[in-house]
């Protein structure tokens, strides 16, 4: 991957974090945490979903830990779904988590510490098979899910 190939992808990623925290900002934490009829999660959830997806698609496939805690991984990791509400700490926390992997991860990617991927067939079809194909398929799959989240924002 071209270095102004990376930062185009990093600045898409990044301005579609954006997008999600102004369609998320300005409602109440209840908004937030209410499951609309027909969906099996929540707009917190899609947003903690994507940085821990992020996170097990650079750092977990490379055989690295992950920046995010373990708990996170768990409560957000594919396949799994809202446990309860989350607090106005943990959504705060999410914001601050979602620029800081990014930049985060620019840096690592630069220090080139992803060396060992792991082939990994994505739910959308394809096959990963290194890291630079695995932040560009996040950039859809962010995408996939701000979609999901401008459909649940209508229905809160």
């Amino acid at each position: 991957m071209t270095i102004a190939n990376f930062e185009f992808i990093l600045k898409s990623t990044q301005q579609t974090r954006a997008n999600m925290l102004s369609l998320l900002k300005p409602l109440q934490l209840d908004e937030l945490n209410k499951i609309p009829d027909g969906f099996r999660n929540n707009l917190v959830w899609n947003f903690g979903h994507v940085i821990v997806t992020q996170q097990l698609l650079c750092y977990g496939l490379s055989g690295l830990k992950p920046l995010v805690d373990q708990s996170m991984v768990e409560a957000y990791r594919k396949g799994s779904a809202p446990q309860g509400s989350v607090s106005q700490e943990t959504f705060t926390e999410f914001i601050q988590l979602s620029e800081e992997t990014l930049v985060k991860f620019q840096h690592d990617y630069a220090q080139g510490i992803f060396e060992n991927f792991k082939l990994y067939p994505t739910s959308f079809g394809i096959e990963l098979s290194r890291v630079e194909e695995a932040f560009q398929f996040n950039l859809a799959h962010e995408a996939m899910h701000l979609g999901t989240m401008m459909a649940m924002r209508k229905l809160v």
